[in-house]
């Protein structure tokens, strides 16, 4: 991670997944500022503990979405004022609250979210993954295995929705059994502890759990999911803006070199 990159960045602490901001411009939204040569600033929202995506190393925010939204605003005419932190509920309403402009934190694209948000075209494709513990005796080899089981999640996130879709709303699973978290790395931690048999987890943030921590992917759920950068609805200019710089992104070296840094060679 260059100098320059960290130096753009102003890390946040959270508490009860109520950001407190370090010296922060305001959103664009709602009437903040211009940055030194005239460009307009905005403020990025994020929710940590969603390896590799956005997690906290030594107290420092990084990931693939950290990298990847400074890249593409880079290629934009605004500027990148700095980042807070939510619990990922908590992310949408504070975009439409103004108080950030954009969310990066591996939001999948769902015709829920896009009634009240718009997306960006989208970055990152996606499936589930069930987790399970490495010297645990439960594996599981589809979601109807799960009956029965205590079962985690991250609160908001596309793992609770296939919980809830398919597992608790057709009567395969006890809402009781079912455990969410404000993120995934207490989900994963209450799972080593033997506190619940089961997370669903994103496929790539499972594979970083997998190879970090005593626990294995299962199976995989196939959902065909794709993350976008969420964006207000109506804010067509500053939308249009990051597509392009997506696409300029995506057309470089940039994005495969975000990729094999965080993922691993593709």
């Amino acid at each position: 991670m260059s100098d320059d990159g960290l130096s753009r960045r102003q890390y946040l602490s959270t508490v009860g997944g109520t950001a407190v901001t370090v010296s922060l411009a305001g959103c664009f939204g709602g009437g903040g500022g211009n940055g030194g040569d005239g460009s307009t600033e905005i403020t990025a929202g994020t929710a940590p503990g969603f390896p590799p995506f956005e997690m906290k190393q030594d107290g420092e925010l990084v990931g693939f979405d950290i990298d990847l939204l400074e890249a593409v605003v880079d290629e934009t005419d605004y500027t990148l004022a700095g980042w807070e932190e939510f619990e990922f509920k908590s992310l949408i309403p504070a975009l439409t609250n103004e108080n950030i402009d954009v969310v990066a934190a591996g939001m999948t694209i769902n015709d829920e979210r896009d009634e009240t948000i718009d997306f960006t075209d989208p970055y990152y494709s996606s499936n589930q993954a069930i987790v399970v513990r490495e010297d645990g005796d439960f594996s599981p080899t589809s979601l109807s295995d799960l009956s029965g089981r205590a079962i985690g999640a991250q609160k908001g996130t596309t793992g609770e929705s296939t919980i809830q879709s398919e597992l608790i709303e057709p009567g395969n699973l006890d809402e009781s059994n079912y455990n969410s978290y404000g993120n995934y790395v207490l989900a994963v931690e209450d799972l080593q502890n033997g506190n619940i048999d089961a997370v669903v987890i994103d496929e790539p943030v499972a594979q970083t759990f997998a190879a970090q921590r005593p626990v294995n992917i299962a199976f995989t759920y196939e959902t065909g999911e794709n993350f976008g950068f969420g964006v207000r609805d109506g804010d067509d200019e500053f939308t249009q803006a990051l597509n392009d710089g997506l696409s300029t992104v995506r057309d470089g070296s940039t994005y495969q070199d975000l990729t094999n840094k965080w993922f691993g060679q593709q």
